[in-house]
């Protein structure tokens, strides 16, 4: 028989003990992955492929248009935060990137407006603004100011709005909307003027406009105007914020909650209270459960108990913490390798198809490394 190598597989308590955050009163403990081959002595933790595939999973809790909300399980934070910075910076979108300013008597200067108006998220057809629509160049210094603009990778839009007095107000009237025309310049008042071959791809629902109309750009009174021309061009968040497709791309790990010894009675009922709505919930003590020997509920049939029902809701406050009638009767912690994702998108991606995104992109980095490294393994 071949001698033992004397490696050993730990517990699965252990396995769960070394994959869990410890939240303590005045402390966080274990917040290092440790992962990785010959960590713990006499263990060998190689990453295998086909184990990954097999814990590794994606769930969705909630999947619309603009805001998305899934867990990552089995993943190590590497590679979660990789996704989130993928999507913040790296996937790319249209947005205004120059403003020509024909006429701008507003109480909002033209750099602060045309700020403004980059920051304007729009939306389109989806075919067109990921097929058609390429990245716009700067023009070299013996070029033409427009030498690299054309249809397939600039957008032209235009925006007039001029106040004037409303002659048919009321006396006694006191809102501007009512006293004026074109008081308030909204994102519905910026027009697309589609070039060349932007007709085909951009027309009907899928012209180019303001995710959200009503975004309101500025306020004028009786005398002023604006009168600008844009162009829109394809970039990423790194270069700015205006290019990312995201609000908001965010993960927290899953909250974890053990109550070691039975919650009874009004403690219950405090206990509940020290967390987020819908996180614990009370429930009677059943006469097969007060029966069990050392479990507790001895002699305690019919009263009510604190039960985990719903730990994705807590936000790990940690108040129940402060309480002493609590201690020892509860464990708080994270899992290390469960991300919960929350992400709101901008409008010009759906917020499913970020993460789907993310994924590509995070391939096509890999494919660009792998060759890289073989090289370097073969020349060393």
């Amino acid at each position: 028989m071949a001698p033992s190598s004397g490696r050993k597989m730990p517990t699965a308590a252990e396995l769960e003990e070394r994959n869990t955050v410890g939240i303590n009163k005045e402390t966080v403990t274990n917040t290092v992955s440790d992962a990785y081959p010959d960590n713990y002595a006499n263990e060998d933790h190689p990453w295998d492929k086909e184990d990954f595939r097999r814990s590794f999973h994606v769930s969705f809790h909630q999947n619309d248009r603009f805001e998305a909300q899934f867990s990552l399980v089995g993943i190590d934070a590497s590679l979660a935060n990789a996704f989130r910075r993928i999507m913040i910076a790296e996937i790319p979108t249209l947005a205004i990137e120059t403003v020509f300013v024909n006429n701008n008597t507003s109480v909002i200067q033209d750099e602060v407006l045309a700020h403004r108006l980059g920051l304007v998220p729009f939306t389109g057809g989806k075919r067109g603004l990921r097929d058609f629509m390429g990245f716009w160049r700067k023009p070299g210094p013996d070029e033409d100011t427009y030498a690299t603009t054309f249809d397939s990778n600039t957008v032209s839009l235009k925006l007039q709005a001029k106040c004037t007095h409303n002659k048919d107000a009321p006396k006694d009237a006191r809102d501007p909307a009512v006293l004026y025309h074109g008081a308030h310049v909204y994102a519905r008042d910026i027009v697309f003027e589609p070039q060349g071959g932007q007709e085909k791809w951009f027309s009907g629902e899928d012209a180019i406009r303001p995710v959200n109309p009503d975004i309101l750009i500025a306020k004028l009174r009786p005398g002023q105007e604006i009168d600008v021309e844009m162009h829109m061009h394809k970039g990423f968040g790194w270069d700015h914020a205006k290019f990312s497709p995201v609000a908001t791309a965010s993960y927290r790990l899953m909250p974890t909650i053990r109550i070691l010894r039975p919650v009874l009675g009004a403690d219950a009922e405090k206990f509940a209270a020290c967390f987020a709505p819908g996180v614990i919930g009370l429930e009677r003590v059943t006469r097969q459960e007060a029966a069990v020997q050392g479990s507790g509920y001895e002699g305690h049939e019919g009263e009510t108990k604190a039960v985990v029902k719903d730990p994705m809701r807590d936000t790990v406050s940690r108040e129940v913490l402060r309480h002493p009638e609590f201690e020892e009767k509860v464990k708080l912690g994270r899992r290390k390798d469960h991300f919960i994702f929350s992400v709101e998108s901008t409008g010009q991606w759906d917020s499913d198809e970020l993460f789907i995104e993310a994924v590509k992109t995070l391939k096509k980095k890999c494919g660009v490394l792998r060759p890289q490294v073989t090289n370097m393994v073969q020349t060393f």
